[in-house]
């Protein structure tokens, strides 16, 4: 019965590990080259703080779109859809999570801890997420791989840009948090038009997010030789 019960059990085990599995991956590409690394349970906490958002960010998302004006041209309902219904949207929720509860916490004391805590919380989104898509899908560990490899450094990513900001903002005083949502939002407004405008133009999606990936690393070594000079000063 146990061996059964086991049996039965499996493929909800893999959608798991398939949803968790590239959020780990990358978070802890990113958490290493830390030289002050943030403790284990306040980014695992930001984790779960992420997929807490999911549920306004789900709630909001239908709520838009129901109450959204008709008569828009096609192009335009995507750009809306893309940039509105879901980029802001979901940028906002997480953002709002790691300010609420993440930055005024006195271990968020470097401009790399806006990065790592943001691009956890957006992970965390992220994983709950791809297990949503999987249970609504017939094909769940397709959509699971693919994801995993798309969807989930965008989210990520974007939010380690965004996250960039958030540290400055904690550290230096001037309030860059608006311009990081910006970023954000462009970036993952303009994947997901590509996507959802579809053809040739979501090939797009995959060199955007090369760019984004080196933009994020980018900004992870601004923000370490920053916080060196910070702490030398």
């Amino acid at each position: 019965m146990g061996f059964i019960f086991a049996l039965l059990l499996l493929p909800q085990v893999i959608n798991f590990l398939l949803a968790l599995i590239p959020a780990m991956i990358l978070l802890n590409y990113f958490y290493k080259r830390d030289p002050r690394p943030e403790p284990r349970q306040i980014v695992m906490k930001t984790f779960f703080l992420g997929i807490a958002a999911t549920v306004p960010a789900v709630i909001i998302e239908l709520l838009i779109e129901k109450l959204a004006p008709g008569g828009m041209s096609p192009i335009i309902t995507i750009a809306f859809k893309a940039f509105i219904v879901v980029a802001l949207v979901e940028e906002s929720c997480k953002l709002y999570m790691v300010k609420r509860y993440i930055y005024p916490h006195p271990e968020f004391d470097e401009v790399t801890d806006g990065i790592i805590y943001t691009m956890a919380a957006a992970l965390g989104f992220a994983f709950l997420e791809n297990i949503l898509y999987s249970m609504n899908s017939g094909n769940s560990w397709t959509i699971l791989l693919t994801r995993g490899i798309t969807a989930v450094p965008l989210h990520g990513l974007t939010s380690a840009v965004m996250g960039f900001y958030i540290g400055k903002t904690k550290l230096n005083g001037k309030n860059l948090i608006p311009f990081g949502l910006f970023l954000a939002v462009l970036y993952h407004g303009l994947y997901d038009f590509f996507l959802f405008y579809g053809g040739l133009l979501s090939w797009l999606s995959i060199p955007l997010l090369i760019i984004l990936f080196f933009h994020a690393k980018h900004i992870l070594h601004n923000a370490i030789d920053e916080d060196k000079k910070f702490f030398r000063s």
